[in-house]
C-alpha cells in the first residue's frame, strides 16, 4: 500500500504561483511512476505532469509545459508541481497518483494504481 497526501493549493491571482507537495507513504519503494492529475468542476479528469520515480524523465501536458515543473525529494518521500504564470483555467482539484505498476512517465490515469485526495487550486482572474 502507498498513502499519498498533497497539500500546498490555494486561491491566487492570475500570473502568480503555487506548489503543490504530495508525500508519499507505505511502501514507497515499490511506486515506479508519479503523476500529477487535475479535474475542474464538469470536466473530466486529465492529465497534468509526470515523473520516472528515478527522477530521470518528466512529461507535461501542452496546457501545462513551460509554467509547470514535476520534482522529487526522494530523502522526504515527496513529489512537488512547481506551478508559474497560473491562469483561470488551471483552476481545478489537483490529485497526486503513483503506479506500482508501470514505470516511466504515465499520462492515462488507469495507469496509476494509488491516488491522493486532491488538493483545491483556485486561479481568479
Amino acid at each position: 500500500q502507498v498513502q499519498l497526501v498533497e497539500s500546498g493549493g490555494g486561491l491566487v491571482q492570475a500570473g502568480g504561483s503555487l506548489r503543490l507537495s504530495c508525500a508519499a507513504s507505505g511502501r514507497t519503494f515499490s511506486s515506479r511512476a508519479m503523476g500529477w492529475f487535475r479535474q475542474a468542476p464538469g470536466k473530466e479528469r486529465e492529465f497534468v505532469a509526470a515523473g520516472s520515480w528515478s527522477g530521470a524523465t518528466t512529461y507535461y501536458a501542452d496546457s501545462v509545459k513551460g509554467r509547470f515543473t514535476i520534482s522529487r525529494d526522494n530523502a522526504k518521500n515527496t513529489v512537488y508541481l512547481q506551478m508559474n504564470s497560473l491562469k483561470p483555467e488551471d483552476t481545478a482539484v489537483y490529485y497526486c497518483a503513483a503506479s506500482t505498476v508501470v514505470a516511466g512517465t504515465r499520462t492515462l490515469a488507469r495507469e496509476y494504481n494509488y491516488w491522493g485526495q486532491g488538493t483545491q487550486v483556485t486561479v481568479s482572474s
